[in-house]
């Protein structure tokens, strides 16, 4: 089964926080109670190394809702450019492990610097 796609525009020094429906093929959503999920960004699917890894969470196992989060101080640290994504389901029972998510990350360019603010 084909991964679907999705695109995502990030502004850079900022924080990013997306939900998203994982669907199946016949676009029921999964049920994600036995599942793990992971995503990262890189500049190309050949990358050997991580731009960064999204904190992934499951928002609403029973609906198939995933929430990606990346912080600004993440952001902040990536030139302006277009990253390639995906996200894996793994099943906690078989290991079997599916890619279900694939897209593009837009990353715009900020103009003021994540520096102006103080460290608490």
């Amino acid at each position: 089964m084909a991964a679907a796609y999705q695109d995502f525009f990030i502004e850079q020094s900022t924080d990013f926080s997306a939900n998203v429906t994982l669907q199946d093929a016949l676009g029921n959503p999964y049920n994600l109670n036995v599942f793990r999920v992971a995503s990262q960004a890189k500049r190309s699917p050949y990358s050997t190394a991580p731009t960064f890894t999204f904190n992934t969470t499951i928002a609403d196992a029973n609906n198939g809702i995933i929430t990606l989060k990346v912080a600004a101080n993440v952001t902040a640290n990536i030139p302006a450019t277009t990253l390639v994504y995906d996200v894996l389901i793994q099943d906690i029972g078989s290991n079997t492990i599916n890619r279900v998510l694939e897209g593009r990350l837009f990353l715009d360019p900020a103009v003021t610097s994540i520096k102006l603010f103080p460290n608490e």
